[in-house]
């Protein structure tokens, strides 16, 4: 495996330096993406693709009284999300396991708010993994996809060195939305070509 191919899955020393320039190099498109979402306090919330930990760091202190949750496949992610947020989880406000986005270790209707950050383009199947955070959020909650890439053309740089990564434009994303049940669903694009979709249950 190549050093970039540690964006999919980082593992070994190699993940580990991936992780952390992640959580520093992704704060900026994290943050015009949670400019996107309206978080009521108390609200549960799950980070799917949670990385390194620092978006859940973000939505603890944008939710002081809720809770935040995260997955990821990557036990390197995992191992450096909880040691980022060790005080809220000691706390008993956030919870992170290693889990697949296809089978999500959570009950029915257990979130407020879904994020998914810089991580779709990497998940084996969008249709069933759609459909299983729409079993996770409640009637009403808001799935948010934030993504630096939304063009398939000048994505072709990172498709071509990154193993099975895949670059969705916001109208694909809209459709395979719409085609598990997801509804008022908004496309967000900025000059940078950064992407952020938003839709509800």
């Amino acid at each position: 495996m190549s050093f970039i191919d540690n964006t999919r899955n980082p593992t070994g020393s190699g993940g580990k330096i991936m992780i952390a320039a992640m959580n520093i190099g992704h704060r900026f498109l994290a943050g015009w993406g949670l400019g996107f979402l309206d978080i009521n306090d108390g609200a549960s919330i799950l980070d799917c693709g949670c990385g390194g930990g620092a978006n859940i760091k973000k939505l603890l202190g944008m939710n002081k009284s809720g809770r935040v949750n995260g997955v990821d496949y990557s036990e390197v992610s995992v191992a450096k999300a909880r040691a980022v947020n060790r005080a809220e989880i000691a706390g008993g406000r956030c919870e992170i396991v290693r889990a697949s986005v296809i089978e999500l270790p959570f009950t029915d209707a257990a979130y407020d708010i879904v994020t998914a950050f810089e991580t779709v383009y990497f998940w084996p199947d969008l249709w069933k993994s759609f459909g299983e955070i729409r079993r996770g959020l409640r009637n009403g909650g808001t799935f948010l996809i934030c993504n630096e890439c939304g063009d398939r053309v000048k994505g072709k740089k990172w498709t071509d060195k990154i193993t099975g990564m895949t670059i969705y434009d916001g109208n694909e994303l809209k459709n395979t939305l719409e085609e598990t049940g997801f509804r008022d669903i908004q496309i967000h694009e900025n000059g940078r070509g950064w992407l952020c979709v938003t839709a509800r249950k």
